[in-house]
C-alpha cells in the first residue's frame, strides 16, 4: 500500500493527508479522498447494490489498482448517539429489504448451524463453570471474583435459555428446504454510518450473502452499552419483519454471554466483570418482552 500511496499523492497532490486507522485521507484542492487497502471487488458489490436501488455508499473513485481503492471522502455531521443508531437501523432495514431472497439449502445446512451454536454453548458453559469452581475455593475473594460469584446464576440462566431456544429453533427449521438471505454489511457499528447529504454505510470489506440476523447481532454486540436497543430492535422489525425462526436465532445469538478479558489489574478486572453482567442483564431486558407477548397471545 505504501508504494501506491506515494503514487496517489503524486496524482492528487494533497495539501494535507491524515492516517485514520487503516485508511489514509487525502485533502486536495479538487476534493477529499480516502485510500483503503483492497480485499475484494468493491465495484462489483456496489453495482449489485445499485441494481437493487440502494446507493448509500461512498463513491468509488478509482479501483484500477491492485492493492488499494480510492473513495470519495464523506464528512458526517454530529448527532445524538441514539438518533444515529435509529437512523442506521432504518438504513439497514432498507438494505435487507432490497437484497433479500430465498435460497435453497441442503438438509445439512440447519443441522450444521445447530451443532455450531450448540458447541459454542457447551464451550461457554465449561468456561464459566471452571471460573466458578476456581473462585469457590478461594478463602478471600477479590472484588471481581466476588462479583462473578454473586451473579453466576444469571450466566447459567442465559445459557439455559440459549440451549432451550436452540432446540426450539431447530424444530422449526429442520424440515425447511429454503432459507432467507440478503446482502449483509457484516461490519456494523456506529462509526461505519455517516449522515451527510444522505445516509452512508462505509467499510463494506466484509459484506457477504447470509442471514440478515448477522448484521443486528454485530451491531448489538458492538454498541449495546451506548444505545437504547429496545427502540432500535422495534424499529428494525417494523421495517424488516423477521420470520419466526430468524427472530429465535437472533435472540439466541445475542443472549450468549461474552467471555471476560482479565489481567493483573484488579480494578480493570472488576470493570470487565461488570461489563459481562451489564451485557447479560441488558440482553435479558431486551429479549423478555417478546416472549411475554407470545405468552399473552397463547
Amino acid at each position: 500500500m505504501n508504494r501506491s500511496l506515494e503514487v496517489l499523492k503524486a496524482i492528487y497532490k494533497p495539501y494535507r493527508y491524515t492516517i485514520k486507522g487503516k485508511a489514509t485521507v487525502l485533502q486536495t484542492t479538487s476534493g477529499d479522498f480516502i485510500i483503503k487497502e483492497k480485499n475484494k471487488n468493491m465495484g462489483e458489490l456496489f453495482n449489485y447494490l445499485m441494481s437493487r436501488h440502494f446507493d448509500n455508499f461512498p463513491n468509488l473513485v478509482d479501483e484500477s489498482r491492485k492493492d488499494v481503492n480510492v473513495y470519495e471522502y464523506i464528512e458526517g455531521i454530529n448527532m445524538p448517539l441514539n438518533q444515529k443508531c435509529e437512523d442506521l437501523i432504518s438504513l439497514l432495514g432498507a438494505l435487507h429489504n432490497r437484497t433479500s431472497y430465498f435460497k435453497e439449502v441442503s438438509e445439512d445446512t440447519f443441522k450444521e448451524i445447530y451443532e455450531d451454536i450448540k458447541g459454542n454453548i457447551s464451550y461457554l458453559r465449561s468456561y464459566f463453570n471452571v471460573k466458578y469452581d476456581l473462585y469457590f475455593n478461594e478463602v478471600y475473594m477479590s472484588p471481581s471474583h466476588y462479583l462473578f460469584m454473586r451473579n453466576f446464576s444469571k450466566v447459567t440462566a442465559a445459557l439455559d435459555f440459549c440451549e432451550t431456544e436452540l432446540d426450539n429453533w431447530y424444530n422449526l427449521v429442520k424440515e425447511e428446504t429454503k432459507i432467507r438471505v440478503c446482502l449483509v454489511h457484516n461490519n456494523l457499528e456506529l462509526d461505519h454510518y455517516i449522515k451527510s447529504d444522505k445516509d452512508y454505510l462505509i467499510s463494506w470489506d466484509y459484506a457477504k450473502i447470509d442471514t440478515p440476523v448477522l448484521d443486528f447481532v454485530h451491531l448489538y454486540k458492538k454498541e449495546y452499552e451506548r444505545c437504547n436497543f429496545e427502540v432500535v430492535l422495534e424499529k428494525y422489525m417494523a421495517i424488516f419483519p423477521l420470520l419466526e425462526y430468524e427472530k429465535k436465532l437472533l435472540f439466541i445469538l445475542i443472549s450468549l454471554p461474552p467471555e471476560v478479558k482479565t489481567g493483573h489489574n484488579e480494578f480493570t478486572n472488576t470493570q470487565e466483570m461488570q461489563k459481562l453482567f451489564d451485557y447479560v442483564y441488558k440482553t435479558e431486558n431486551l429479549v423478555r418482552p417478546y416472549y411475554a407477548q407470545n405468552e399473552e397471545q397463547k
